[in-house]
């Protein structure tokens, strides 16, 4: 059917207009030149604009006649909550001849969130003269950037390159967005299987993306149905309870197969179904504030998304399957999955060579042999705030999951002399994603490089064992599980008496108990490390020149009017044997 102002058209064009709905764009095209010469040559014909609202994955949505600041846009529903990219681009004429985008399609593109604003010109032979293309960025100051195409010529528009702009889009339109009203948040029903401690750390992670938790649901499942998840009987209730408490999405605490999710969105009849995988890749989607972390995240999110493409279920759309309509066939399929495949590997390549450049940064430290200590634990432990405590480094430090996706470095000094580079990773979680893994390996390579690991714990923690087994367990599955590590407990202040656990030191980063323990330990630990050092030897102790061939690696000798200036790499060990010699002020760590 074709929507808006009708009025003195003839029917045989409208129904020639209604022939554009068989039109199947497929995943990789934003506008081809056929359709684009079609919507010209009706809008010659009737002198109005014609809009046109196609979904991510290519299928024609709607037809509009009528200006877009006169005529009733439609919200199509395709997102999962009104903050979100509505999976839908708008595609309109301008009689004329100019393709310029106006405010008014400015406007409608912030107040709707479209997918993409483009308009092409039309002149008066009924031909297209051009295309402007609009996206949506990041907020500054309470509204949404808007990041404009120049003009595009009619056979030369870079359709590869506007699908991926909108990939950008879509993560890029909530960064440094305002929170939230109550009634603007999602109103999430949980269900997990046999686990109260999951499901309330579910519940955690629901917070953090800016859900409200309306319901809860735990069923006492050895394993998931196949099918369902929690059975179909289950199903059912869960379908009248989410109705009676008007929620908008499910969220399984485990990862749904497409099949379980597909089974699950027909039985619940619309409201929206969503695992504790993508719960967490949008976690991390909203979090990530670097190119490589943004660039990871969306990795991640297609090596999710792409074996669950079967073209059918409202949790397919965000790339590429059909919703709320049927799936599309096979040929549109393949082509989603083409798409997809070549981004991920062009994503990959440009991780890699961000990775190559961390690389350059790391072999400039193992050259000056500054020691690193890494910090890792479960999310929320409170590193970035014992990072703050020990460095002075003014790093963002949230009571919320995944506060931390990018690796912070930052100098710490010991009192007594000396450094160290003090690395903050992001946090691990139970049932952590293989994809976040795999995708965040080269960023989690800074533990396994490090000289000692602080394995941070919550000591607040009702669950601080078993979060501390995730974390050996994450570390093993990462190589990591022989390096050198100290057990930091942390939030004592919060707590009578700390846990009893042998070898741990207890701390509060945010009251800054325990820091000198800490630090002493972390010294200890760095003893056998070498890094360069310069020494003042007067000639009276020029034996000591002797000791150092034997027990360092003597870079370069100078002999001076006060004595013999060596430079050496060494350990803490050796160089505290020279300190006793010689005192402090003759020797200079280098960096």
């Amino acid at each position: 059917m074709i929507y808006g102002n009708k009025e003195g058209i003839r029917d045989s064009l409208l129904v020639q207009m209604e022939k554009l709905y068989d039109l199947d764009l497929g995943g990789e095209v934003f506008a081809p030149f056929e359709l684009l010469e079609l919507m010209a040559a009706f809008t010659a014909a009737i002198n109005r604009e014609i809009s046109i609202y196609i979904s991510r994955s290519g299928a024609i949505l709607d037809i509009t006649i009528g200006q877009l600041g006169s005529v009733e846009l439609k919200d199509m529903r395709l997102r999962r909550n009104a903050r979100r990219l509505s999976m839908v681009r708008c595609i309109h004429t301008h009689p004329g001849g100019n393709p310029q985008l106006s405010d008014v399609d400015i406007s409608s593109l912030r107040s709707m969130r479209f997918d993409a604003m483009a308009a092409v010109g039309v002149a008066e032979n009924g031909r297209p003269t051009g295309m402007q293309a609009a996206f949506l960025g990041e907020y500054v100051n309470g509204i949404n950037q808007v990041v404009l195409t120049d003009i595009l010529p009619m056979k030369r528009i870079p359709q590869r390159a506007l699908m991926d702009a909108i990939e950008r889009a879509d993560s890029e339109a909530l960064r440094g967005a305002p929170n939230q009203t109550q009634e603007q948040q999602e109103r999430a029903y949980l269900v997990g299987l046999d686990s109260e401690r999951s499901l309330e750390e579910l519940a955690r992670l629901a917070d953090t993306a800016g859900a409200m938790v309306v319901g809860q649901m735990l069923q006492r499942k050895a394993k998931p149905d196949t099918a369902t998840y929690i059975g179909s009987g289950k199903a059912e209730e869960l379908s009248l309870d989410c109705q009676a408490k008007e929620a908008d999405l499910v969220i399984f605490d485990d990862e749904l197969s497409g099949v379980q999710t597909r089974n699950l969105e027909e039985i619940l009849r619309g409201v929206k179904v969503l695992d504790r995988t993508a719960l967490i890749l949008d976690i991390f989607a909203q979090r990530a504030q670097s190119r490589e972390g943004r660039l990871q995240v969306e990795l991640a999110q297609m090596a999710y998304q792409l074996p669950r493409l079967t073209g059918h279920g409202v949790s397919m759309s965000r790339l590429g399957g059909g919703i709320g309509t049927r799936g599309p066939g096979e040929t549109r399929l393949e082509m989603d999955r083409r798409r997809i495949r070549r981004r991920m590997s062009d994503l990959r390549q440009d991780i890699e060579a961000l990775g190559s450049q961390r690389e350059l940064r790391r072999l400039r430290r193992e050259k000056n042999k500054v020691p690193v200590v890494a910090l890792v634990g479960y999310t929320n432990a409170g590193k970035s705030t014992l990072l703050n405590a020990l460095s002075g480094a003014g790093v963002l430090a949230e009571d919320k999951l995944f506060a931390t996706l990018d690796p912070i470095v930052r100098t710490v000094r010991f009192p007594t002399g000396g450094e160290f580079l003090l690395v903050d990773t992001v946090g691990f979680i139970s049932k952590l994603p293989h994809a976040l893994v795999d995708a965040f390996r080269s960023t989690l390579e800074e533990a396994l490089l490090a000289d000692i690991l602080l394995i941070v714990s919550d000591g607040s923690s009702e669950e601080m064992e078993h979060q501390h087994d995730v974390v050996l367990e994450v570390l093993s599955s990462l190589g990591a599980s022989d390096k050198p590590k100290i057990d930091v407990i942390n939030k004592v202040d919060l707590l009578e008496s700390p846990p009893q656990w042998p070898g741990a030191i207890p701390i509060s980063a945010k009251t800054g108990k325990g820091m000198d323990a800490l630090l002493e330990e972390i010294k200890r630990m760095l003893r056998g490390v070498q890094r360069p050092l310069r020494v003042e030897i007067p000639y009276a102790q020029g034996s000591l020149v002797a000791m150092l061939h034997e027990n360092a690696n003597v870079l370069r000798e100078e002999y001076t009017d006060n004595g013999i200036c060596v430079e050496v790499v060494t350990d803490e060990e050796t160089a505290g044997r020279l300190c006793a010699r010689l005192g402090a002020q003759a020797l200079t760590w280098l960096n």
